[in-house]
């Protein structure tokens, strides 16, 4: 496990810890040079728990992961959680240094923070009413709370792979907090969307761009496709395109290219409209747009028509959400998948 120490004034140092565990692994975090959140940020009212959240996750510590809603204006409770789990399992882990103590590592508590650490995160934000008497990173509540401002200091919900990052320096635990989150918040809504036909668009140009990607369900993919008068079918990136210029917005031909359009959007900030990318090893492979309720309309691959899918999966390799706004058009026409 990769663990990063910083201290005041001087210049931090990175070293490998590796820490063996039966169920949990166990992730430290230390201090780092930190910066405020963004002022005027909306503070949203947080996604609603999914049924493996409510089945998984102790009753009170689910309320206490909603509770940091006003925290880090912007950052759903559901990451709360899944680091949570990662972490100790919500607090339910029998190894040293969840309850009482300290594993090897001298991390303590239900969200495993150094001493060191805690007390810093608690000198720049008091703690809400409710946990311990002076503030104990053995204490739920306080853990909690500590870890919400911890992640919006390091750049949440903005930056949300990198505030996670921050909290353990390891690629595979960012995706697997970020997994778990998606899993944790509810995709059966009947307010946000979810199909073509209940979808929510935030603003006629979301809606247009949705109403004609819809439109395509049922066409074929094809490698380089720009539509059935063009080649037959689409793409995934030239579905993404040409629902965007038909809402007068004009963004790149490929996938590689239009992740780099419009503003990065955090997973906890999704509106119908966005464009999500997956990646793997850097090379972002595809695209779709976002619906709502945990679903996108998208052109998979060969032998897979435009259709409407989940946009996490088991396994899947998500890699951010952009929002695009007016811009000039590259005039370019190379195709990806």
């Amino acid at each position: 496990m990769l663990v990063k120490a910083l201290g005041a004034g001087f210049v931090g140092f990175v070293f490998l810890t590796v820490v063996i565990a039966a169920v949990v692994t166990t992730v430290v975090v230390f201090d780092h040079a930190l910066t405020a959140p963004a002022p005027g940020a909306s503070t949203g009212t947080g996604s609603a728990p999914s049924t493996e959240a409510q089945q998984d996750i102790p009753a009170e510590m689910l309320v206490l992961y909603q509770a940091t809603v006003g925290d880090c204006p912007g950052l759903d409770w559901s990451v709360l959680a899944a680091i949570g789990k990662i972490e100790t399992d919500h607090a339910r882990s029998t190894l040293p240094g969840v309850s009482v103590g300290e594993n090897a590592s001298g991390a303590g508590g239900p969200m495993q923070f150094l001493s060191a650490t805690f007390d810093s995160v608690t000198a720049r934000h008091p703690l809400p009413a409710g946990g311990a008497s002076p503030p104990s990173r053995y204490n739920p509540s306080d853990a909690i709370h500590a870890a919400s401002y911890y992640l919006c200091d390091s750049g949440a919900p903005g930056d949300l792979r990198a505030a996670i990052w921050a909290y353990n320096h390891a690629d595979w635990y960012v995706d697997q907090v970020l997994d778990q989150a998606a899993r944790y918040r509810t995709t059966d809504t009947t307010s946000g969307g979810g199909d073509c036909h209940t979808a929510s668009p935030p603003n006629p140009t979301a809606a247009q761009v949705i109403s004609f990607a819809c439109a395509q369900l049922g066409l074929p993919y094809v490698w380089g496709g720009n539509g059935p008068e063009v080649n037959g079918g689409w793409d995934c990136s030239g579905l993404t395109q040409a629902a965007y210029r038909a809402a007068g917005i004009a963004i790149p031909r490929t996938t590689y290219d239009q992740v780099h359009t419009g503003t990065t959007v955090s997973e906890d900030m999704l509106a119908p409209g966005d464009l999500l990318f997956y990646s793997t090893g850097g090379d972002v492979h595809h695209v779709g747009i976002y619906l709502g309720g945990g679903q996108m309309v998208h052109a998979p691959t060969f032998n897979e028509p435009v259709q409407v899918s989940p946009y996490r999966w088991g396994g899947d390799d998500y890699y951010t959400a952009t929002r695009p706004a007016p811009a000039q058009d590259d005039g370019g026409s190379r195709a990806a998948p």
